[in-house]
């Protein structure tokens, strides 16, 4: 919990632009890194008599979006027009939704892996689709600080999930973005590249400070210019502390300063003030004349909610309550995207030992990704492979130490682990040979019987590297059980 002097108030507008071939009103390509303006026509363009057209593709993925948020599908949504001007929006308006938006009130909860913040239910106001503009480009390395338009942007379908303002740390914000986009590749709507501008996220903050006269909250400032996760989190720290420290300075609250949209500068680490922030008044928002409004059907949102399949939520839980893996390993495994979770679940099934499984898949396997920077459709090991690995380590045929070293052999001959078994000519010791090893140990080591007599149990230690030397196949853990039964029974 954080020991600031102030609560953080924080809401996040998201927006995802959707996975789909064409734009949302025209049939220009969305293809990301074309050369800049040959993706544009008309329509996109705003050319005097062009007639847009919706694209269903896009609206339906909108709508599983909103679904899988547990936002409500209103039947009847229209299209509005929110008026500004910008040079990267030809058009000088931008097609958007108002007053009647393709979905409200619904919610998604997050918690957190480090336990940096209590699990938090954050509501959604709505999730509404509209264009994208383009992309004002700024050469300030030549020294004459110009700015060149990309409109190859302009046009592509965007999901827009505007929250409460229901977090309270940036840490919260954080989280929420990054649950976020694990739901939307699990519905697979979008890429979310950040890099690419395919997810983006702009923060409403603001703080309330407790006084001898009261709460008073300061001006709220929206945040743009945060590409990445660990930008959105610091970005918010930032301005948290900044706008603390204008209050001591100033004194003034909300209503008394105006609100503002400032930009992260990422290489400074800080906010910088862009302008002040706009109202839904100032855009003059008013009815698309050139688009029809979208009626859809119980039938249609049913066909769609049939195809959003389990999602993050519902699996972490099925993970602990059916599968027996801990909250941690089963948020890690989920975390990884729906491929990793298939694989597991083919290992779990077919080794006959889930916990075994969510281990291995969790610390080697994952281990293995990191490493190569890999996925799992990648990894040289199938599940059936590996599942033939820890069947080897349950049946006592291996220890977890000699399982790693046959691994690693795995990985770069992609032979069975029955192959590498042999090859380095592991084989299981004998239960009679091996009691009868470490009764002649115990009756070597007098101080170490001793030792473990009079409570130090880790004593047992230099038996086991006794044994390993005798026969390097012992089982470590088979060998302590041993030696510490016939020394209690002494």
């Amino acid at each position: 919990m954080s020991d600031a002097p102030y609560e953080i108030v924080i809401g996040l507008e998201a927006h995802v632009q959707l996975k789909t071939q064409t734009k949302l009103f025209c049939r220009c390509s969305t293809e990301f890194g074309n050369p800049p303006n040959t993706q544009t026509c008309p329509v996109c363009l705003g050319m005097p008599g062009s007639l847009p057209v919706m694209n269903k593709k896009a609206y339906f993925l909108g709508m599983k979006t909103a679904l899988a948020l547990n936002c409500g599908i209103p039947k009847f949504t229209k299209w509005d027009r929110k008026n500004y001007f910008y040079p990267d929006l030809p058009k000088g308006y931008q097609t958007s939704q108002f007053d009647l938006p393709m979905s409200e009130e619904g919610y998604l909860d997050i918690k957190s892996l480090k336990d940096e913040f209590e699990p938090r239910r954050v509501r959604i106001i709505r999730a509404h689709l509209e264009e994208d503009a383009g992309k004002s480009m700024h050469d300030e390395a030549s020294g004459k600080a110009d700015s060149r338009i990309d409109l190859n942007r302009t046009g592509t379908p965007l999901l827009e999930i505007v929250s409460y303002p229901d977090m309270r740390s940036a840490a919260e914000a954080k989280t929420y973005m990054q649950e976020l986009r694990l739901l939307l590749t699990y519905l697979d709507v979008s890429d979310c590249n950040m890099q690419e501008g395919s997810l983006r996220c702009d923060a409403n903050v603001n703080l309330h400070i407790p006084t001898e006269n009261g709460t008073i909250a300061t001006p709220i400032v929206e945040i743009k210019n945060m590409n990445s996760f660990r930008s959105v989190e610091r970005g918010i720290a930032y301005e948290a502390k900044r706008q603390y420290d204008v209050w001591q300075e100033t004194g003034k609250v909300l209503g008394e300063l105006p609100k503002q949209t400032r930009g992260w500068d990422d290489s400074a680490q800080v906010t910088r003030s862009q302008r002040e922030k706009e109202e839904s008044a100032d855009y003059r928002y008013f009815p698309c004349p050139d688009l029809v409004p979208v009626v859809v059907t119980d039938e249609q949102i049913e066909a769609v909610r049939s195809e959003i399949g389990e999602l993050p939520a519902t699996l972490r839980e099925r993970l602990t309550s059916d599968f027996g893996l801990t909250s941690y390993t089963a948020d890690v495994v989920v975390n990884q995207g729906r491929e990793l979770v298939d694989y597991f679940l083919e290992l779990a099934a077919a080794s006959g030992d889930n916990k075994l499984a969510g281990n291995w898949v969790q610390g080697e396997v994952l281990r293995i990704l990191n490493d190569q920077e890999i996925t799992i459709d990648q990894f040289r090991i199938s599940a059936g492979q590996l599942a033939e690995l820890l069947q080897l380590i349950t049946s006592g045929d291996l220890d977890s130490s000699k399982a790693k070293d046959v691994f690693a052999v795995m990985l770069d001959s992609g032979k069975s682990a029955a192959e590498v078994v042999q090859d380095l000519g592991i084989e299981k010791v004998d239960e009679s040979a091996l009691e009868d090893l470490c009764r002649l140990l115990v009756e070597r080591n007098q101080r170490v019987v001793d030792d473990v007599k009079s409570g130090n149990q880790k004593a047992v230690g230099a038996l086991i590297g006794q044994a390993k030397k005798e026969n390097p196949n012992v089982n470590p853990g088979q060998v302590r059980q041993i030696c510490l039964e016939i020394i209690n029974n002494l």
